[in-house]
């Protein structure tokens, strides 16, 4: 029995009201298409929490780190949307009293990053709401089906790493 939603399953192409588009540029788009509708559902959530989505990647970072932290630059690395400037998303979260710095007693070039009981108290929080709200976002595919999206999506990723653009969007 085929879902509502498959009968109602649109081409990228119609949704934005184009021509037909390699297919190339339609798995582009439909990249951009999905991840904007999910990301936008995270924002509303983590709002109500009062961070931003890169503050709440920074604290489930750090929650896997463990109580030893990490220094800067590699929650940097480890971020799953770069931001131009780690460091100043860490001072917002310090002066939020979400997490904290120390400067190493052995290199003093390296600065860890903590969690604060209060980052702690807010990830630990929202672990619960976003399983549920991704279980929402992706409830009508099949667990073969998603394994077989994030295959597609990590072989996208795989191919040659080319130099990076100063621009943090592309349209």
């Amino acid at each position: 029995m085929a879902d509502n939603r498959d009968m109602e399953r649109r081409t990228i192409a119609e949704e934005i009201k184009s021509r037909p588009m390699p297919a190339e540029q339609a798995a582009f788009l439909n990249v951009l298409r999905t991840a904007d509708l999910l990301t936008a559902e995270m924002r509303m959530l983590l709002k109500q929490h009062g961070i931003t989505r890169q503050q709440y990647n920074v604290l489930r970072i750090l929650r896997g780190a463990g109580p030893d932290g990490l220094p800067t630059l590699e929650v940097g690395t480890r971020m799953v949307t770069r931001v131009p400037d780690v460091t100043r998303l860490v001072d917002r979260m310090v002066a939020a009293e979400l997490v904290t710095r120390t400067r190493s007693d052995t290199d003093r070039r390296v600065v860890r990053t903590t969690l604060t009981p209060k980052g702690i108290e807010i990830v630990d929080s929202l672990l619960q709401p976003v399983t549920e709200l991704h279980r929402q976002q992706l409830l009508h595919l099949s667990e073969e089906e998603l394994t077989e999206l994030s295959r597609l999506l990590e072989k996208a990723r795989a191919r040659e790493e080319l130099p990076q653009s100063s621009d943090s969007e592309i349209n």
